[in-house]
């Protein structure tokens, strides 16, 4: 069992410091770890750490704004943030827990091994790759798990737990991997071949020459872009169920929605409003608007009905998800219908998959014929005979309601959408207010969109603009931050606003759903459309991307200019 002597250090007076330290503490008993926390604030030191604690430790963890320190000479030291431990405790612990035995795995002591085997057909090798690293492991008296990622999908996944618990990680891979959810452990990578040809030379080699992968790391100046992307990996990482399949099919629609958008604007620039005509047949201006228009445009409900089902039933739901998004397309449904379709066809895809039991020699037909086949003919039939046109009829309602709007409700939908995007700033109720509006884009609605890009932008900002000119209600280190957080703002990630929301919910968060609400409700007014779903202000001198550009600079001029006086109203002066 390892021993963590660690050191908490804040500059400012509240429960930062306590509650980073009992994450700690649970994280580290959930990896078996024992430790020991000494706290440094205005308040002064709490729980000291003395000589013995110190010498016992294998491993020192200094987070936060802690000096140079003699007594650690000699000791495994890494470092983390403040906000990295409250972001996700079990991460950090487990960098330090890795930096204590960094070295190779004592000879003859058992170890917990765990690997991810995967090949570009996901077939043979990526099972003989895990037999291999399996009984190469077995050999050597450790303990193993082998996560494979074949055709059929992940297969004996690796729970957090395990993650954590292991003392090595090998990926025998020769796909790309992602290995985010490995940060702070010992990795070591190779292809699938040395796994098969000699699996026991394999994983001792890995004990030997595998590095720690990223690791918190700290400063005394704060990282508020790092603290941004360490939210949003926690936030995907915590997504389940609907809401994370929702969440993958609209990740993978959004490239298809920018790069169309912008080439039909780019297209309208060129030729005008009426570049489709046979007038402009052949002219730059139209090329680019069939390619924005009828290749990105039309591929935007496939790919997110396509990832919706991947997410549910990975790769065999690809293309019963992506034929069935294609449908509703074509009979009117658009992007509700794709999200019908999507979700409909993973979950029968999953079903077939548990299903249908077929030999071991004939297993590699289910992911290439069997499931593809009877995935794609269950839900385009229902598309076509069930579900598609009720669905279209819904959008078509809706999108004329949109299309209709009076000045009450169009005031009305800028302060709810304005409002939900500055509510948890990227999480569910952000999306759901995002995916409303980037969905209509298809449907030639505009004006939610530059809503809620509007409304998605000002609450960095109005902080920004608050560490400026409002500097007594902020810490130095917040003021600094703040200069991070514009740039964010401007560049539409809502999540540069969290740190600081995260200290003080109570003030903070109210003030910037005003002022988002602020931005929705001008833009709504104004009548401004925005054709793209993001981009923030990079998009806005592009022609014709922004219908109404004025105006629309004004919404978030004065969403931004509420935010920073409400926070000035409603924050107390800063004690450090």
């Amino acid at each position: 069992m390892s021993t963590l002597s660690i050191v908490i250090g804040v500059t400012e007076r509240g429960s930062r410091a306590v509650l980073a330290a009992e994450a700690l503490k649970k994280a580290a008993a959930a990896l078996g770890a024992a430790a020991s926390v000494e706290t440094r604030s205005p308040d002064g030191v709490a729980t000291p750490l003395d000589d013995a604690t110190i010498a016992a430790a294998d491993a020192v963890l200094l987070v936060g704004d802690v000096p140079a320190d003699g007594r650690f000479a000699g000791k495994a030291t890494t470092t983390a943030t403040v906000e990295a431990v409250l972001a996700d405790a079990g991460r950090v612990v487990a960098a330090a827990v890795a930096a204590a035995g960094s070295a190779a795995a004592p000879t003859g002591a058992a170890k917990f091994v765990v690997a991810i085997t995967s090949c570009p057909t996901g077939i043979a090798h990526t099972f003989m790759a895990a037999e291999g690293v399996e009984q190469g492991a077995k050999a050597l008296g450790h303990t193993v798990k082998v996560e494979t990622q074949g055709s059929v999908g992940a297969q004996n996944t690796l729970t957090a737990e395990e993650i954590a618990a292991a003392d090595l990680v090998i990926i025998a891979a020769d796909t790309n991997v992602d290995l985010a959810r490995f940060a702070g452990k010992r990795v070591f990578q190779s292809g699938t071949k040395p796994a098969i040809g000699d699996g026991k030379g394999l994983v001792a080699r890995a004990f030997a020459e595998a590095t720690v992968l990223g690791g918190a790391k700290g400063g005394a100046g704060r990282d508020l872009a790092a603290e941004v992307a360490a939210e949003k990996a926690a936030r995907a990482a915590a997504r389940t169920g609907a809401y994370k399949h929702l969440m993958t099919g609209v990740s993978y629609m959004l490239p298809f929605v920018v790069a169309g958008g912008l080439l039909i604007a780019l297209a309208f620039a060129l030729g005008g409003i009426y570049v489709y005509d046979d007038a402009h047949a052949g002219t730059l201006g139209q090329a680019l608007f069939n390619i924005g228009a009828k290749a990105g445009f039309a591929l935007m409900v496939p790919m997110l009905a396509g990832f919706i089902a991947y997410s549910i039933a990975d790769r065999p739901g690809i293309a019963p998800g992506a034929i069935g998004g294609m449908l509703a397309g074509s009979i009117g449904a658009g992007f509700l219908g794709g999200i019908v379709a999507g979700f409909m066809a993973g979950y029968v895809v999953a079903f077939l998959a548990k299903a249908i039991r077929l030999p071991k020699n004939l297993e590699g037909l289910k992911p290439i014929l069997l499931l593809p086949l009877l995935g794609t003919a269950i839900t385009g039939l229902l598309m076509i005979y069930v579900v598609g046109e009720p669905v279209a009829a819904v959008l078509a309602a809706m999108t004329d309601w949109l299309k209709g709007l009076g000045t009450t409700n169009g005031v009305l939908l800028g302060i709810v959408i304005g409002a939900m995007m500055a509510f948890d700033m990227g999480g569910p109720v952000n999306k759901a207010a995002y995916t409303f509006a980037t969905g209509l884009i298809a449907s030639g609605v505009y004006t939610p969109m530059a809503a809620a890009m509007a409304a998605g932008m000002t609450p960095p900002l109005g902080i920004a603009l608050a560490t400026w000119i409002f500097r007594d209600r902020f810490t130095a280190e917040e003021r600094e931050a703040g200069n991070a957080a514009a740039v964010l703002g401007i560049s539409f990630i809502t999540e540069g606003a969290i740190p600081f929301a995260a200290k003080d919910p109570m003030r903070v968060i109210p003030a910037l759903m005003a002022g988002s609400a602020t931005a929705g409700v001008i833009s709504m007014l104004v009548g401004a459309e925005l054709k793209v779903p993001h981009g923030g202000v990079f998009v806005l001198p592009i022609p014709n991307a922004v219908v109404h550009l004025g105006g629309y600079l004004v919404a978030i001029v004065a969403g931004t200019l509420v935010t920073a006086v409400l926070l000035r109203l409603l924050k107390k002066p800063a004690t450090a």
